[in-house]
Order: C-alpha cells, then sequence, then structure tokens
C-alpha cells in the first residue's frame, strides 16, 4: 500500500465572542479544510502554513499542542492511501482570499454550520477534535 501525505489546518477566528472557522469547498463540491501535498524536504507545520496561504490567502498562527490524522482510500487509485495531517490554526484582521483554479470559494462558518455542510464523517469528527481542544 502507497500513501499520499497531504497537510493542513483547521483555521478559525473570534469575533463578537463566537469562533468561526473557514471551511473550504473544492471544485467538485466538498467541504473541508485547507490542505495540500508535502513538498519537498518540508516539514508538516510548513506544508499546512503553505497551503493555508495558497488557497485563502492568510497567515495564521499553528497552536501548539494538536495534530490529529485523517486517513482514506483514493477511490481513482486502487493501491494508494491519503493521509492527511491536521494542525489549529488561528488568524485575526486578515481577508479571505481563495485560490479560484483550487477552489470554488472559502467561507467563515460557525461550528453548527460547518457541521451541516460536511458531506464526510471524517470532516465532522475533525471539527469535534478541534472545538474540545480550543
Amino acid at each position: 500500500m502507497k500513501y499520499e501525505v497531504s497537510s493542513g489546518a483547521v483555521v478559525f477566528t473570534r469575533k463578537d465572542d463566537a469562533v468561526y472557522f473557514v471551511i473550504v469547498k473544492s471544485l467538485e463540491g466538498f467541504y473541508g479544510f485547507p490542505k495540500g501535498h508535502v513538498e519537498g524536504n518540508e516539514t508538516e507545520v510548513e506544508t499546512a502554513l503553505r497551503e493555508i496561504y495558497e488557497e485563502i490567502g492568510i497567515r495564521p498562527q499553528i497552536l501548539a499542542g494538536f495534530r490529529t490524522i485523517d486517513e482514506h482510500q483514493i477511490p481513482n487509485k486502487k493501491d494508494v492511501i491519503k493521509k492527511i495531517i491536521y494542525f489549529v490554526a488561528e488568524y485575526d484582521n486578515q481577508q479571505l482570499s481563495y485560490q479560484e483554479d483550487e477552489l470554488e470559494g472559502a467561507y467563515l462558518m460557525t461550528y453548527e454550520e460547518a457541521m451541516n455542510a460536511f458531506q464526510f464523517e471524517s470532516s465532522k469528527r475533525i471539527l469535534n477534535e478541534v472545538k474540545e481542544f480550543i
């Protein structure tokens, strides 16, 4: 079994005593978190920060003490497992701007809105873990 490794983060901000998560929508219509392939000698954190900036145009701070993994079979690649490492990242006073050639959109959502938008149980599990952490 071969692994394809990506890294990303659950990115959030606080406004008016509420927490808002940055949820991206892929061109295929799936909601999730900013992430991408580890390149060269990048660390997992370096990849997450690069991908966040490339996909949604912000430079957040990774919060120490949180790391979770999602693994799933890639539908069109029979012998490949996708492994995604997620961190938690917080930002303030930055404007979202999404990468139009890779994403349909990037949205600020409450926990409840994000849970309703997700199509995959793994995204819900990860958001629950982050909610407990922060």
